[in-house]
């Protein structure tokens, strides 16, 4: 199953890959009833959907030439969960730096397991809701790509994300039915954080998957130093 999602996005996955995924499958197993990570426990379903989308993912960041191969690119992964999609992205390009942001304590143990057990170099796990996390100095204003996976609607992912990313950094957010509506209602998050959308561009998922597209938003100028907002405000408030 993972070899044929791989190959679909012309993503080259290698024998060491082979043996974390493989790995990282069975921990999901092992940690699923005490940290609740994932609805999901067939084991050919995680790979096609958890697997499979985040290097449908990463084939289009490489397309956009937001992550070349073999580039140190710092990449955040905000309100990972489980791990997805910054872990199966960091398996297939070991030359990321990566930072798994989790506000959940069991499954940042868990997160931190799986880097440890596939000894996962360029790989911190920072235990952080995502409004705290843009504001932490160790964290804001410096990465070159943030992803997030069903996290937020896009006036809300754009506070939480975009004060995380360097001068021309770029948000890439999979979007399902709603990503045309979520666009037209960030327009006011957009402009208070300085973001602009880029592009929408499908994700190259499997034909029998209900369509996503990513969005991808570039944030540029200087960061107001309101956002985000204390914890609570962007969902409980949203910018409009």
């Amino acid at each position: 199953m993972l070899d044929g999602e791989a190959a679909r996005v012309a993503v080259v996955i290698d024998a060491r890959a082979h043996e974390r995924f493989a790995r990282y499958l069975a921990l999901l197993e092992e940690w699923d009833g005490r940290a609740g990570l994932t609805a999901i426990t067939d084991p050919a379903e995680v790979q096609r959907r958890h697997f499979g989308e985040s290097l449908a993912l990463l084939a289009v960041l490489r397309a956009e030439g937001l992550l070349p191969v073999g580039e140190a690119r710092a990449l955040a992964d905000l309100g990972t969960g489980a791990g997805f999609p910054g872990l199966p992205m960091l398996i297939a390009e070991p030359a990321l730096r990566l930072t798994l942001i989790e506000s959940n304590g069991r499954r940042c143990r868990f997160l931190e397991t799986v880097a440890q057990e596939l000894a996962l170099d360029g790989v911190r796990v920072v235990q952080s809701r995502a409004e705290e996390a843009g504001r932490d100095p160790a964290l804001r204003a410096t990465f070159d790509v943030v992803v997030a996976r069903a996290l937020a609607a896009l006036p809300v992912l754009v506070e939480y994300a975009l004060p995380l990313l360097q001068e021309d950094g770029v948000l890439a957010a999979p979007k399902g039915s709603r990503a045309d509506e979520e666009r037209a209602e960030a327009e006011a998050a957009l402009r208070a954080l300085g973001g602009t959308v880029l592009a929408s561009r499908p994700l190259p998922l499997d034909p029998s998957m209900p369509p996503q597209v990513v969005l991808l938003v570039r944030r540029s100028g200087p960061l107001d130093d309101r956002y985000p907002r204390r914890a609570g405000l962007p969902t409980q408030r949203p910018l409009r």
